[in-house]
């Protein structure tokens, strides 16, 4: 039965991505690589940027909106201050979706992870083969806070952390859940630290954290010799109160600057905010679907 409903979904799923990217003419760098590679009977296989694809457990940690925020949030800021992005470093990778991301928006760049789950990375390098990039795109087992790169050689370093202390709330026992969202190995701190160690001088990093975590982040930051050089409040939807926070940084210190104005995904009627809709847009999302 199980086996069946997954199937279901996934033909739905095909289906629906068919009909919002018809006569789609997929921006970016095209998905050239092992097409042969299948998802298991327990996984899906789905849509991200232009025609790339994301190898996902059905049960397990899946892509959200998170990533594609912190991704485009990263890029965006990198382009503002005009860097030469030739190595990336994308910490606590998962199955690889803000990796890959970061890739399709930087497509002369080499491309790291590092994950300390060893199925999830495992889905990753799946994904990697699958759009083709396995030349430029990497993914180490480990944990970052012994495994991230020391070499400050990186000019964009990204990060998405669990958001919450395991006294927070009930963990998950379903594979991957867990430590994507509690705390299990280090905190917030640990990304920052490992952030400024690997950040090449004048390069850049962007996390995304709980805005329940800011003065965390804030205090992680200044400990790790890392600078804000922005904020952005994100709310879910229009009226209520922001729920996650994007952060860039660079090397040095300097006052916590003000928030930016909140970026608002979906108004009071559950639609898509005109700003999220061009979000999506410029990182490769079909009109129709955006």
């Amino acid at each position: 039965m199980k086996d069946a409903a997954m199937a279901d979904r996934a033909s739905r799923a095909d289906a629906r991505r068919t009909r919002l990217s018809e006569g789609f003419d997929p921006p970016g760098p095209r998905s050239c690589g092992e097409r042969t590679l299948k998802p298991a009977e327990d996984e899906t296989l789905d849509a991200l940027a232009g025609d790339w694809r994301l190898f996902q457990r059905a049960d397990g940690h899946r892509y959200s909106a998170d990533d594609l925020l912190i991704a485009h949030y990263a890029g965006a800021a990198a382009s503002a201050r005009g860097l030469d992005v030739s190595r990336v470093l994308d910490l606590g990778c998962g199955i690889g979706s803000v990796l890959l991301l970061m890739a399709w928006q930087f497509p002369k760049a080499t491309v790291h992870g590092v994950e300390a789950q060893t199925q999830s990375a495992a889905l990753a390098r799946r994904s990697i083969a699958y759009n083709g990039i396995g030349e430029r795109a990497s993914v180490v087992d480990g944990d970052l806070r012994t495994h991230a790169p020391v070499r400050r050689d990186y000019e964009l370093v990204t990060g998405s952390p669990p958001y919450f202390d395991v006294s927070e709330g009930r963990v998950s026992s379903l594979p991957q859940r867990g430590p994507c969202r509690f705390e299990l190995r280090g905190d917030v701190s640990d990304y920052l630290a490992a952030m400024a160690l690997a950040l090449a001088p004048g390069g850049l990093a962007a996390l995304v954290m709980a805005t329940a975590g800011r003065a965390r982040v804030l205090a992680g930051a200044a400990a790790a010799g890392l600078g804000v050089l922005s904020y952005r409040p994100v709310v879910f939807r229009e009226g209520r109160e922001p729920r996650i926070d994007l952060f860039a940084f660079e090397h040095g210190s300097r006052p916590a600057p003000e928030p930016q104005e909140e970026l608002v995904l979906r108004l009071k009627d559950g639609s898509r905010s005109t700003e999220f809709r061009q979000l999506r847009l410029s990182m490769g999302f079909p009109p129709l679907a955006a």
